[in-house]
């Protein structure tokens, strides 16, 4: 009887893996097909040839330098050897580089939380809105905000119509603590809670876009569910650029820029995304209405 027992939990466990083994095999397979993880890189390079984009952010370079020193500063100051002396316990020598890569992230989602509600704000509204007229987009654009004439993408970024990004919100904070207890795993458990915190801010990039159709909450989750592979590895890659000190803020905009990339070409129908992506945007657009 023991026998066929333990039998029977071994088949089970091997029915399981081989099932999360096939989601896995799936979700790397589609992100592969949508090539998203390669929009943060596109839109740095995107940014840094088109000298217009450089005008939101120009302005504030200084003050939100000087909040990103000041974060990892005072986190490697006053936080650095207390989650030292608790990781190293549990991940041993390799605590040394678990603690700065938790402190990065800790401090990503600091400044990342000031510089989008006050100091960049703005700025990331019109380096989407910009980035989406310079690709001619321009009907879309007309939704969300009065446009003048010109050449100048940014030049052109009248009055806005439609509010811009959402705020960090309290549900966002809670499930990034929750999932802080992850790093007390050693290696594996930091790897799966980046992927989580790129789930999350996959979830978010496309927030203009969205308000732009005019999609309701219900076609945005659709929406997202359906692409969830591709959405997660642009935000694990932006999730990775913003941890990198000093230039987090830059790698802030530029991942906007490639998120605005990202939505023109679904707009015109250029993604290799999961097969029929126009056809199930204009689905979900038709849902929307």
């Amino acid at each position: 009887m023991a026998g066929g027992f333990t039998s029977n939990i071994s088949a089970k466990a091997k029915e399981v893996m081989k099932e999360e083994y096939c989601k896995a095999t799936e979700f790397l397979s589609d992100a592969t097909k949508s090539r998203a993880y390669l929009y943060p890189f596109k839109g740095i390079i995107y940014f840094v040839t088109h000298k217009s984009l450089w005008k939101p952010f120009s302005s504030r370079i200084l003050p939100t330098l000087g909040l990103t020193i000041g974060v990892f500063a005072s986190m490697l100051f006053f936080t650095y050897v207390p989650q030292l002396a608790i990781l190293v316990f549990i991940n041993g020598p390799l605590a040394i580089f678990t603690t700065i890569l938790l402190i990065l992230n800790e401090s990503s989602i600091i400044i990342n939380i000031f510089s989008r509600n006050f100091l960049l704000r703005d700025a990331l509204l019109d380096a989407f809105d910009g980035t989406l007229i310079a690709r001619n987009a321009i009907n879309i654009v007309k939704e969300g905000r009065q446009l003048k004439s010109g050449n100048d993408p940014v030049s052109r970024l009248g009055k806005i119509l439609k509010s811009p990004f959402s705020k960090f919100t309290p549900k966002a904070l809670i499930r990034y603590v929750m999932y802080l207890p992850l790093n007390f795993i050693p290696v594996i458990g930091t790897i799966i809670f980046l992927f989580f915190q790129g789930r999350s801010r996959g979830s978010v990039v496309h927030d203009r876009y969205f308000q732009l159709k005019g999609w309701p909450s219900p076609q945005q989750q659709d929406w997202l569910k359906r692409y969830t592979s591709p959405y997660t590895t642009f935000g694990t890659v932006a999730t990775l650029l913003e941890m990198i000190p000093v230039l987090s803020i830059f790698f802030t905009i530029t991942n906007a820029v490639g998120a605005a990339l990202w939505a023109a070409d679904i707009e015109q129908g250029k993604t290799q995304m999961i097969q029929g992506t126009a056809g199930n945007l204009r689905e979900t657009a038709k849902k929307a209405e």
